[in-house]
């Protein structure tokens, strides 16, 4: 082979590895970031297990809506949570909310009538019965169903709620531009109480908080 062809041939060579890496490169800047920060590293820490049992489970084993005394009114835990997440909440003397506005975080639906929303457990009383809180005590039980403190209350809208039931994240999401918050919730509140997740309960986190920016 002449010289010149032979040479020809190298530098192709060269260039053609040099664009596989460039491509090679752009590929991985395309795949997903993963996931870090203090939300990543809480969810690193909580315990992996299999789903525990449900014998002996009752809503009735957590007790709620307890009072939740405010500025001398006598409120229960469900409606100091309206009374918190509503804008121009307007309540009577036995501090139930007659009117205000509720964006609830699952749909981005906007609520003008209390009757419609519930008050939400991020992680649900099932859910936390089956990974660990069914060896607690019944008044640590009712700290957790009327937790003020994490965010473990929120006011949605009745259909999501209802929707979501006792599952976890990696068979119900809320909307895409919520699953950040809703991730970073429902690690703090396992986190504060010590809580196991599924494998796929820990994947499906992962990938929720791979949306945080």
């Amino acid at each position: 082979m002449p010289k010149k062809s032979l040479w020809t041939t190298v530098v192709a060579f060269v260039l053609l590895g040099a664009g596989w890496l460039v491509f090679e490169s752009g590929w991985l800047d395309d795949e997903p970031a993963a996931a870090s920060g203090p939300a990543a590293e809480q969810l690193a820490a909580l315990k992996v297990a299999p789903a525990g049992t449900m014998d002996g489970y009752s809503r009735d084993s957590f007790e709620h809506w307890t009072a939740q005394p405010q500025a001398g009114r006598n409120c229960n835990t469900r409606e100091a949570v309206l009374e918190r997440d509503g804008s121009g909440v307007r309540v009577n003397g036995a501090c139930e909310a007659t009117s205000g506005s509720w964006t609830s975080a699952y749909t981005g639906e906007t609520i003008t009538d209390p009757s419609k929303l519930d008050i939400d457990h991020t992680v649900p009383l099932a859910n936390a019965w089956r990974s660990g809180a069914k060896d607690w005590t019944a008044q640590r039980r009712s700290e957790f169903a009327n937790d003020l403190r994490s965010p473990q209350l929120l006011a949605v809208d009745a259909g999501s709620n209802r929707a979501k039931g006792d599952q976890d994240p990696s068979t119900w999401k809320p909307a895409a531009g919520y699953w950040c918050d809703y991730a970073t919730d429902w690690i703090e509140v396992k986190n504060a109480y010590a809580l196991t997740v599924t494998p796929q309960e820990r994947t499906a986190l992962q990938d929720m908080l791979g949306t945080c920016r």
